[in-house]
């Protein structure tokens, strides 16, 4: 499913599959599951600005952005430590977002810390690429 440039710690295949389902959740607009793994401090980063948890979830619910489709084209992983995870994704996400559905190429990062044997998300950040490479 990923392509894999290196054997993968079970860690980092638990923090990949975690990204993957977050992925699912947003598509699915299930912001029972997305309110548990958001860190109560998490930051979100758009094309579109900067906002908290709250916020985040109240748009997904919504409906101001329905994230319909990540294509995951990449994904790498870097383990901090025990507790800290930064994962980058290369993504095409067809999204819809206001009355518009549109399409566009991500790096996508997020970090993930553990919170009382839990992984959360702390930041979800979308730097939109100049050309999808897929």
């Amino acid at each position: 499913m990923f392509p894999a440039c290196f054997a993968q710690t079970e860690l980092e295949e638990e923090v990949k599959a975690l990204s993957a389902q977050k992925w699912q959740w947003m598509a699915d607009r299930n912001t029972d599951e997305l309110d548990e793994l958001f860190h109560d401090k998490a930051k979100f980063v758009h094309m579109g600005g900067t906002w908290g948890k709250e916020r985040e979830l109240d748009i997904i619910k919504g409906g101001f952005i329905h994230y319909k489709k990540a294509d995951i084209h990449e994904v790498m992983i870097e383990v901090l430590n025990d507790n800290t995870v930064i994962l980058w994704n290369r993504i095409t996400l067809l999204a819809v977002v206001g009355p518009n559905e549109v399409t566009n190429p991500f790096m996508v990062t997020e970090v993930y810390v553990k919170k009382n044997n839990d992984w959360k998300l702390g930041d979800l950040t979308f730097s939109k690429l100049m050309s999808p490479e897929n």
